[in-house]
Formats: structure tokens, C-alpha cells, sequence
């Protein structure tokens, strides 16, 4: 339902008088400003047309028009992986929200601070079936740090404020905030608060002090130690304690897909991501450490397996993590400490220097050959090839070719992202950016353009497949509008990989719908949208066409490289198998 023509006359004539107040989309962009958002992703309809009016009329925030409501959401939640900062999307009422919630479920299960703002119908037509009207609130709770209906503009103000706060305290995540079309238009004085103190909402920062103790304690008297890191370690800003805590203690480390470039991939005592697809010795490390440090991590399935199998062998945990319910959902804990990974690091650091023991020297000696001796199984080995293009080789090429710059590297879902998460040696945080939990296919396109839009000066290279960059292709064409030169390197095997794989291991071969025989000239494609096209058949070539797009800065340039279809990835865990039941290659099975 439209507003009626008594209300659009009033809103006119409310209009045409001499303005002593804002109204609540101007309420909306000075909101945005004084949290200094720079760029928001969009796309307009009815619901927020005043907002869009709004937006024309000032220059301090640059809104990006996406050609879907779901790439505003990823590339918002792109900018944020890659800053720290909160990312900001707004799309329209009914369909724009229920496009969007794919991006926003994808923001929620990695806790990405985002804030979404969609239109709603005007607020007397809500639960009436107006026109592109849906349950806003109702359809994004099971996805959302939290959400807000915003009934009166004298609320809006203090709703954005709390809004932020939310999205980046505690364990960050998405908020909505839905602004129905007539508040959007009302008019009130306008004051954003300095600081804001929400009663229910007080998340621990300070972790106990007696339980780091007792961490420290067990860390120092282990003989077999380890440290495993998460995502938190990464959205916490903690990557410079770790390193020292991992300096100071001599422990291996690992990190989860999402924590990768926490530790230096080129750190001897990296011993690579673990899990599903994760390093021989990572894994073993896991299951026969004496003592587990986690901190900012999950213990989710992808990683230790099976729950029964990871607890049939004894050691005493101590997990680190800003949210309690986390602690002990899946894996039994000795030591639960709540609160901010950086502070916690920083305490334990501490303690660690301050205390009088150390750790037993021939123990870790004795421990790191063990380790060793995993390590040499070389897990990660594959079969080259003159004649066919291993996708491992793409990955690492391009990583010997940006070692020496800040490249970030995007990633689809699929075969493609584990063999980036392998073969690509990340020695900084904040340049893997790939969706962990929900795994959601066609985000890497979208994080790459809100990326470059955020790090212009950097190389962004879009992982992907020939499934997954179709999910989100249109956006090529916001690329090219708003001059954001990414790198597309598809790893084109004509198969949705990962899929096929799991039916040629699981299902005795049978390829049921994944094979692509209709795919698009992807060159031409790309041609057409005003980029770069390349084709890419022999490995000989392959160096060659990663210089060349790389050289190519100001252009987007999609790279169609037809690799292996019958390539696997290994190391590989099968579901509902422990993590040290690895398939190390096809000889295993």
C-alpha cells in the first residue's frame, strides 16, 4: 500500500515550507556520517526513495549501485573483512530484503559487523499485504545480531547509534535496522549521541583474572602444546599477540579457514589450516597435543570431526572467545575464559613473562620431532603436469607472484577456495576473505569490488570456479561503473568441483547434475561488459597470463583458466570421520 494522496500533499507541502528540521532520511545520511561511513552499497526501490533523495544531495558518502541486493550485502560485508570497519548496505522493502538475506546470513555466521538499513511499507499499511511488504524483523532474526523496527523518527537517531554499537562490540555481527517509507519523511530535530549505554547489552571485554592463571599454568607445564586460532583472532585485531605468545612459548600453531594469516604462512611453526581439508600434521598435532590453547575458535564440525573421536584421547583445553556461547557447545572445556581474544593474549602474555617456570625444553624438543616426522608425509604434494593445468599450480604461481605486494585474495565456495586456503601462503590478516560459515557461493566477485573500493592501491584477485562466478556475474557490470580493476581467476574444471568430488568418492561415481555443458565464452563475456578476457589452456601459460593481469592495473581482467576436471582435493576428511582419518590422495581409497 502507497501512501494516500492526503499524505503525499502533506509531505509536499511539509516540503515546500522553509525546512527547520531534517527528516528522517536526512536523520539517516547524518547518522551514516557521523559513524564516518565512506561507501554504501545499494539499490533502490519505492520504500527508500526519500533515502536515495537524501544520498543525491550530499557528497561525503559514496553510494555504489549493485545490479543485485545480494551483492550489496557481500560487498559491504567484503569491505568490512578487509578494514575492520562496520559495512553498510541498504536495499528496499520485500523482495530487496528477502535478496539480501543470503548476504546477510553469510555476514552473521563468520561475525562480520555490518549494518543493513532496508525500506518498509509506511507503517500504518504494516501486516496489511501492502505491495512489497514482508516481515522484515520476523524474516532476518535467525540471522542477525539483532534487528530494529524504527516506528517514530524520534527513535531513529538513537536506533542507528545503537546499531554500530552492536554491529563491532563483543562478537561483531549484521544488524537491520528497517525504516518504514513514512518515517523516512517525517521530520524531528535531529542529535546524534556521543556515547551510548544499553543495559542488556554489556558483552565482556577483561577475561579472569584467575582462570588466565590457570591457563598459564597449563600452557607452561605442557609437553605437548598447541595453539589453535579462529576467525576471532583475526576480527579481533589479536594477530601481533599471537605471534608473540607463539614466539615466547615455542607451541605450533595452526589456524582455521577463517584464521588464516593470524600467524605468518611462513612461520616454522605454522603448521598450516586444519580440518576437513587441512594438513596431515595440523590434524595429527590436534589430536595428540597434551594441552589446547583455542582462542577465537569454533571446535565446528568442518574442523575436529567427530565430536566422539576428537574426545577419545585426553588433553585439557583452554578456549578463549568474546561470546560464552561458544565455550563448551561442541568440545567439553578444562578452562572456559570469556572475553576480547586481544586483551585476554595481552594478560597472558604477561604471565607468561612474569612466571618463574618455563616450559620443559626436551619435551618440546621431543614433541616438535614428532611433528616433523608428520610434516614429512607431504600432504600436500600433487602430480604435475605438462599437458593439463593443476589448479594447485595456478594457486601457487599466483602467490609466488605477489609475495612481494599487498595482494588480497577473494574467494567462491567450492574446490577453488581449499586450494587457495593451501597453496596460497597468507602472511598478513585480513587478506583471505572467503565465507566460512554458510559458504555461500558468488560472494567473491562482491568482496573484491567492495575491497578494491576500500584498499585502491592493493591487487584483489577473485578466486573462483565456473559455478560460482556465475551466481553473482552481473555485478561485472558495477566493476566496470565504478572503476574497481579486480582480477577474476576462474579455475574452470566444467564441474561444480567440490559437489562432484563428493559423488565420485560417496556415490560410486554418479555425477548427478553437476557437469556444466551450457557455459558461456567467459572471455567474450567479460568483453562485453567493457574488461579484459583471457583465455587459458596449457600450463606453460599460465605464468604469462597471471603477469599480464596483474600488470594490467586499471583494467578488470577475467581469467577463463581450463584446469584438470578430474583433480580432487586432499587432504580430505569424510563427514562423520575423525580428523585424523585422512584420505591423503586416491591410493587411500
Amino acid at each position: 500500500m502507497e501512501m494516500s494522496a492526503a499524505d503525499v500533499k502533506r509531505a509536499a507541502k511539509a516540503q515546500s515550507s522553509p525546512p527547520t528540521d531534517p527528516n528522517g532520511s536526512e536523520i539517516l545520511v547524518r547518522c551514516l556520517q557521523a559513524e564516518g561511513v565512506k561507501y554504501l552499497w545499494g539499490y533502490p526501490g519505492g520504500a527508500v526513495l526519500y533515502v536515495y533523495d537524501a544520498l543525491f544531495k550530499q557528497d561525503t558518502i559514496q553510494h555504489v549501485l549493485v545490479r543485485h541486493e545480494q551483492a550489496a550485502v557481500h560487498a559491504a560485508d567484503g569491505f568490512a573483512r578487509a578494514t575492520g570497519e562496520v559495512g553498510v548496505a541498504l536495499v528496499t522493502s520485500g523482495p530487496g530484503v528477502t535478496n539480501a538475506v543470503t548476504g546477510i546470513a553469510t555476514a552473521y555466521m563468520d561475525s562480520i559487523p555490518m549494518v543493513i538499513v532496508t525500506g518498509q511499507v509506511p507503517t500504518r499499511a504494516i501486516g496489511l499485504d501492502a505491495f512489497q511488504e514482508c516481515d522484515t524483523v520476523g524474516i532476518t532474526r535467525p540471522v542477525v545480531k539483532h534487528n530494529f523496527l524504527v516506528k517514530d523518527v524520534r527513535d531513529l537517531a538513537l536506533t542507528m547509534k545503537k546499531a554500530f554499537h552492536i554491529a563491532r562490540s563483543g562478537r561483531p555481527g549484521p544488524v537491520v535496522v528497517d525504516i518504514p517509507k513514512d518515517v523516512s519523511i517525517e521530520r524531528t530535530p535531529f542529535h546524534y549521541p556521543a556515547t551510548i549505554e544499553m543495559r542488556s547489552y554489556n558483552p565482556v571485554r577483561k577475561g579472569h583474572g584467575g582462570q588466565i592463571r590457570k591457563a598459564v599454568q597449563l600452557l607452561l607445564a605442557a609437553k605437548r602444546p598447541y595453539i589453535y586460532t579462529g576467525g576471532g583472532v583475526v576480527q579481533g585485531g589479536a594477530e601481533a599477540e599471537l605471534r608473540e605468545l607463539v614466539e615466547l612459548t615455542g607451541a605450533p600453531c595452526t589456524n582455521t579457514l577463517m584464521g588464516l594469516g593470524a600467524i605468518a604462512a611462513s612461520d616454522p611453526r605454522f603448521l598450516g589450516m586444519l580440518g576437513m581439508h587441512g594438513t596431515y600434521e595440523a590434524n595429527m598435532t590436534m589430536q595428540h597435543c597434551d594441552v589446547l590453547l583455542a582462542i577465537g575458535a569454533r571446535f565446528d564440525d568442518r574442523v575436529i570431526g567427530n565430536p566422539k573421536h576428537f574426545a577419545s584421547v585426553e588433553r585439557k583445553i583452554v578456549h578463549v572467545d568474546i561470546d560464552p556461547s561458544s565455550i563448551s557447545k561442541r568440545v567439553r572445556v578444562d578452562i572456559p575464559i570469556v572475553g576480547d581474544v586481544r586483551d585476554v593474549l595481552q594478560e597472558l602474555i604477561a604471565q607468561v613473562r612474569d612466571a618463574q617456570a618455563r616450559p620443559d625444553a626436551g619435551a618440546l624438543a621431543s614433541w616438535w620431532s614428532q611433528i616433523n616426522e608428520w610434516r614429512g608425509r607431504g600432504c600436500l604434494k600433487y602430480r604435475k603436469s605438462s599437458e593439463v593445468i593443476k589448479p594447485q599450480y595456478v594457486l601457487e604461481t599466483l602467490c609466488r607472484l605477489t609475495k612481494d605486494s599487498d595482494a588480497y585474495v577473494t574467494s567462491d565456495v567450492g574446490q577453488h577456495q581449499m586450494w587457495a586456503a593451501q597453496y596460497f601462503g597468507f602472511e598478513r590478516p585480513r587478506r583471505w576473505i572467503n565465507s566460512g560459515g554458510l559458504g555461500t557461493m558468488g560472494v567473491g566477485l562482491p568482496y573484491a569490488m567492495g575491497i578494491k573500493l576500500a584498499r585502491p592501491e592493493s591487487d584483489v584477485f577473485c578466486i573462483t570456479g565456473e559455478g560460482s562466478i556465475q551466481m553473482c556475474i552481473q555485478e561485472l557490470s558495477t566493476c566496470q561503473q565504478y572503476k574497481t580493476p579486480v582480477k577474476i581467476v576462474s579455475l574452470n574444471n566444467r564441474y561444480l568441483g567440490m559437489v562432484r568430488q563428493w559423488q565420485e568418492l560417496d556415490y560410486e561415481g554418479r555425477y548427478s547434475h553437476t557437469y556444466m555443458d551450457a557455459l558461456p565464452d567467459f572471455v567474450k563475456l567479460a568483453e562485453a561488459y567493457g574488461h579484459v578476457g583471457l583465455l587459458v589452456e596449457k600450463p606453460s601459460d599460465v605464468e604469462g597470463a597471471l603477469r599480464e593481469a596483474i600488470k594490467l592495473k586499471d583494467r578488470t581482467v577475467f581469467l577463463d583458466i581450463r584446469t584438470d576436471p578430474t583433480e580432487n582435493v586432499w587432504p580430505m576428511v569424510k563427514p562423520g570421520q575423525g580428523i585424523t582419518e585422512m584420505l591423503l590422495g586416491s591410493e587411500d581409497l
